[in-house]
C-alpha cells in the first residue's frame, strides 16, 4: 500500500514539473511576442512617415522631365562650344 502512494506522489510531482515547464515556455513566448509587437508598431510608424514624406511630391515626374530636358540642352550647348 505504501508503494502505491509513493507512485502517486511521484506522478503528481512529475505532472507538476511538466505543467510548470510548459507555463514557463508559454510565458517566454508571450514576452517575446510583446516585444515583436512593439517593434512592428515602430516599423509601421516609420513606414507611415516615409509615405507621408513621399506622397507630398505630386509633381516629381514633371520635375524629372524638366531636369532631363535641361541636361540634354546643356550637353548640346557643350558640344557647340567645344566642337565635339
Amino acid at each position: 500500500m505504501i508503494g502505491l502512494f509513493t507512485v502517486w506522489y511521484v506522478g503528481l510531482a512529475l505532472g507538476f514539473l511538466v505543467v510548470s515547464i510548459a507555463a514557463t515556455i508559454v510565458a517566454v513566448i508571450l514576452n517575446l511576442a510583446g516585444g515583436i509587437a512593439v517593434q512592428a508598431d515602430a516599423a509601421r510608424q516609420g513606414v507611415d512617415a516615409v509615405r507621408d514624406q513621399t506622397t507630398t511630391l505630386p509633381g516629381i515626374a514633371r520635375i524629372n522631365d524638366s531636369a532631363v530636358r535641361i541636361l540634354h540642352t546643356a550637353r548640346s550647348l557643350r558640344k557647340v562650344a567645344v566642337g565635339k
